[in-house]
């Protein structure tokens, strides 16, 4: 009987965190943008301010989701190993000793995609759900 409990727990757990598992985040930019991809480390380095251009012309300006989504936890863990608590505590000492200033933050997949859609410059990344015509994926991240 405990078995049978405990399988279904796992099983129930395992659900669960499916939609977590299988999300993909993905870095984009403007349909218009001549950038045609990105490597994981240049869109590290462009999302911790270390470069401001994108490969093949044109600047990078980086916009976040809010603090606490999911694909922006995803995004950096993959792309630049750091949690969110690493990511506040690296971007407070860029601040303070006056090397950088952070990506803006502009809410869900939905506004960064909007946003990026709009200006050439910019580069975000979103979940791959919210990619339509308006912009293209240079990197994608699962």
């Amino acid at each position: 009987m405990h078995k049978n409990i405990h399988a279904v727990i796992i099983a129930a757990g395992l659900v669960l965190l499916s939609p977590c598992a299988w999300a993909e985040a993905v870095v984009i930019v403007s349909a218009r943008s001549a950038a045609t991809a990105l490597t994981e480390e240049q869109a590290s380095d462009i999302f911790l301010g270390k470069i401001n251009a994108l490969p093949g012309g044109g600047m990078a300006v980086p916009v976040d989701q809010s603090e606490g989504s999911a694909v922006r936890s995803q995004f950096y863990t993959k792309v630049s190993s750091k949690t969110s608590a690493q990511m506040k505590a690296y971007w407070s000492k860029q601040i303070f000793s006056g090397k950088g200033q952070a990506p803006k933050e502009v809410g869900d997949s939905a506004a960064v995609k909007a946003l990026v859609a709009a200006n050439p410059n910019i580069v975000g990344y979103v979940d791959r759900d919210a990619v339509d015509a308006t912009v293209k994926v240079l990197l994608s991240i699962k």
